[in-house]
């Protein structure tokens, strides 16, 4: 049989977006498939215990190499240190997070792209990143026998940005956590606020890392516009710290909110149910997305989402979210008023969130992986 090597290292390192994806779609894998070996490699691995295997199939291949010392080895100095040094042989070598390292002559290789932010958003990334993945994201694609898209939007951006053939590009759709669903617990929802330091008031929620693709500053410019009426509504914001967020911190002073916005940090995944339930709403209005997890964890929890119409957002939120222009901050403001006052039309999305998000499966997500790999390795 066939074995299959699958990079681990998001999963062991991130705690949300690629990391949860990684993680999820392993377990998902585990649970259908207890027969294909399958050799879990993770870098750096001595920085904190590996879990237990998620099946009698997946082994840990794990070393002590950091991805920072990879990324110099195999993407800087293009050293062509194969990843079966440390994997074994594989006969499919699925690179989760962008970069294909090198292979062995005749391994077969599939490639996950999340999302070319770092082109279409360039104004959100870090410099040097940007630089080294203009340089490694593209010389992977080409090299990679099959690419997978989170979102027909990324696989819109590669055929277009890169010139890579559409038929090789499948689109992966991630799924939804069973975890997420509306919190009834008044206790649990009050022990989350408390935990996180959030007041009594109603809040409007925003998820991710604090970076400007997610368009913080304008969440707050658009706080601040909604007027005397709502000046009892906050803004909780739960990501850890990322890049270029100086202005982000800087904009809560700015706009005088000190005291309505909320910074927890990363939340805890078992959290974040509780922490939906107990939202207004979200106001997810990034700039770029591959996926946007959080538009379907809200749907998922019953909170009406305002969130962006560009990218992959509008196929991942459908007819179940008010779609808007992320740099118009009158029209979000105005968005967010309506969720906050329209019941009808709060009940009516919230109807609609349930359906979208349970559209979205990790077992058929990882039903799909699985006939991909055997297409592959047919071929």
């Amino acid at each position: 049989m066939a074995v299959i090597g699958i990079d681990y290292t998001a999963a062991h390192e991130q705690g949300a977006g690629i990391g949860r994806l990684v993680r999820e779609l392993i377990h998902a894998l585990a649970a259908q498939d207890d027969q294909t070996p399958y050799r879990l490699f993770v870098a750096g691995a001595t920085q904190k215990t590996l879990p237990p295997a998620p099946g009698p199939n997946f082994a840990w291949h794990p070393t002590r190499v950091t991805p920072l010392w990879f990324a110099r080895i195999w993407h800087r100095a293009q050293f062509p240190l194969p990843v079966e040094l440390f994997t074994g042989r594989v006969r499919l070598y699925h690179a989760t997070d962008f970069a294909l390292p090198p292979t062995l002559p005749g391994t077969r290789t599939l490639l996950t792209v999340h999302d070319l932010s770092f082109v279409r958003a360039p104004e959100t990334a870090v410099p040097v990143l940007k630089a080294y993945l203009d340089t490694v994201v593209p010389r992977s694609v080409r090299r990679a026998d099959h690419v997978l898209a989170d979102s027909q939007a990324t696989k819109d951006d590669l055929a277009e940005l890169y010139g890579t053939p559409p038929e090789k590009i499948t689109v992966l759709l991630s799924g939804i956590s069973a975890e997420f669903a509306p919190e009834t617990d008044d206790a649990a929802r009050k022990a989350v606020r408390e935990r996180y330091n959030i007041p009594g008031q109603p809040y409007i929620f925003s998820v991710g890392t604090v970076q400007p693709r997610k368009n913080y500053a304008r969440i707050m410019q658009a706080l601040a516009a909604l007027g005397p009426a709502f000046e009892d509504v906050h803004l909780v914001i739960a990501g850890g710290r990322g890049w270029l967020d100086s202005p982000i911190y800087r904009a809560v002073d700015e706009l005088g909110l000190a005291e309505r916005v909320h910074f927890t940090g990363f939340a805890r995944d078992e959290d974040l149910p509780a922490l939906y339930s107990e939202a207004a709403c979200l106001a997810y209005p990034s700039l770029y997305e591959g996926f946007g997890f959080p538009v379907l964890e809200a749907m998922a929890c019953g909170t009406p989402v305002v969130t962006s119409n560009v990218s992959s957002i509008p196929e991942v939120a459908g007819d179940a979210a008010l779609l808007v222009d992320p740099y118009d901050v009158e029209v979000l403001a105005g968005a967010l008023r309506r969720l906050l006052t329209d019941e009808t039309l709060r009940a009516d999305l919230v109807a609609r969130g349930f359906e979208q998000a349970a559209r979205f499966t990790w077992a058929r997500t990882a039903q799909q992986l699985r006939v991909v790999y055997r297409q592959i390795l047919d071929t």
